[in-house]
């Protein structure tokens, strides 16, 4: 009984450490440039995060299966079409493993803003993408200013978007 105590003793301790490195590894991108990435797009053409330089982005890594990432995928077309006149751009980033089912998701939802496959070459660069939705505020300047973990109050996100819109 004492063996199995302390093993589960160092399983917990474990888990705290990882899940603690892993928040701290990916928050540590909040005021620090976001990581640059060229990736086709599956509407055609390519998705550049630096070609947005100047404008607000909400990078949003997200897939097929996931729950939240369903709910919040509308709300974002409609701040893409609401605020785009005043620079903001939604990037999607799907971690699914086949594009099939997300060409799917995108011709469902019919949205407007830009989609690429990620991959755990991509995930890393943004600190280990482990849990989704995963989304990051980036500044005109290319600074990562926020970043939102699972399912988030989409009235938060959307109130910290709406004053860096306004200084342009």
């Amino acid at each position: 009984m004492r063996a199995a105590t302390k093993f589960a003793q160092r399983i917990v301790a474990l888990a705290l450490i990882f899940a603690f490195g892993h928040s701290s590894h990916a928050a540590s991108l909040v005021h620090k440039r976001a990581p640059e990435f060229v990736r086709p797009g599956l509407h055609g053409g390519v998705v550049d995060l630096k070609a947005y330089r100047g404008k607000v982005v909400l990078l949003n890594f997200w897939a097929t299966w996931c729950a939240p990432c369903q709910v919040e995928m509308p709300v974002f077309k409609n701040w893409q079409q609401k605020y785009a006149s005043q620079g903001l751009q939604i990037v999607g980033i799907s971690m699914d493993d086949d594009a099939a089912p997300v060409r799917k998701v995108l011709n469902k939802l019919r949205l407007n803003y830009p989609v690429a496959m990620g991959d755990a070459t991509l995930g890393r660069l943004y600190g280990g993408v482990l849990g989704l939705p995963l989304t990051y505020l980036v500044g005109r300047d290319g600074t990562v200013l926020a970043q939102f973990e699972g399912e988030t109050n989409l009235k938060l996100i959307e109130a910290q978007i709406k004053p860096l819109l306004a200084h342009h």
